[in-house]
């Protein structure tokens, strides 16, 4: 497929004009083709979220570009929609109304937005939840719920910034199915910050891993695990070859930001 994303000698600096400027990223490329599931890895610091908020417009006064489209990326996207880690639901409103409400800021009218929101209630799961307000679900049913509302309005590129970052490992895997099951049925282009490799292998076409700051694409790999995939694939020989390979990468990294992290506090 032809690359729907291009990430082209991205830079970001902050504080450039001070005596402590961060160095966040440094040189990034890269190309993700259309209805590709891309996850970026990497230790605290380097850089991943900046990423993120660079290619969703959300930061602009940084270095290189980003096209979608071949099209520069100058501020929010339209076809880019995000998912954070932080609990984002809306507490005054019910499910229904929270996956709605994008639609209602863009003037859709009340019938149309609800039959758009239960249609993708259902399928993130949440079907009979309609009513339900946010005090009343679990963690993982208030994510599904954000999720559930990026979708409504149709992105063709989301990204999902450690979404299930704050959950137990045992719904981390299953609401993983469910993100392959979207992913599948709507094929879109997903980008997964994670902090966790088994994530990163059991969803991914490719990990790309990133070093400690300043940041810069460290190595690529391909997951070549058959789709359609799911949580069961976690059991087998090649799937923790994946994890041993990633892990061999993400440790050196780790390591180098834990010694630089360590000096900072020392010399402060």
């Amino acid at each position: 497929m032809a690359d729907i994303l291009e990430i082209k000698n991205v830079s970001m600096t902050y504080n450039a004009d001070s005596d402590n400027p961060v160095n966040a990223l440094d040189g990034v490329d890269l190309n993700v083709a259309e209805g590709e599931f891309v996850s970026v890895i990497g230790p605290s610091g380097c850089g991943k979220s900046t990423l993120f908020n660079i290619i969703g417009g959300l930061i602009n006064d940084h270095d290189g570009e980003v096209l979608i489209d071949n099209r520069p990326v100058d501020g929010a996207h339209k076809d880019v929609g995000v998912v954070f880690q932080e609990e984002s639901t809306f507490p005054w409103r019910t499910t229904l109304d929270n996956v709605g409400f994008p639609l209602e800021v863009e003037g859709v009218e009340k019938a149309e937005r609800q039959e758009t929101a239960r249609k993708f209630i259902k399928l993130v799961g949440l079907e009979g939840f309609e009513n339900h307000y946010p005090a009343q679900l679990s963690g993982g049913m208030k994510q599904r719920t954000a999720v559930a509302r990026t979708l409504a309005y149709e992105p063709r590129i989301m990204l999902l910034d450690e979404p299930f970052g704050a959950l137990d490992e045992q719904t981390r895997m299953l609401l993983g199915d469910k993100m392959l099951e979207i992913w599948s049925e709507l094929n879109q282009t997903m980008l997964l910050i994670t902090h966790n490799i088994t994530e990163a292998v059991q969803l991914s076409d490719r990990v790309v891993v990133m070093s400690f700051r300043p940041g810069v694409i460290k190595e690529i790999i391909d997951i070549e695990l058959p789709r359609p995939r799911s949580s069961e694939v976690i059991s087998t020989p090649e799937f923790g070859t994946y994890v041993g390979k990633l892990w061999t990468l993400l440790r050196e990294e780790a390591s180098r930001g834990m010694v630089e992290a360590e000096a900072e506090i020392a010399a402060t």
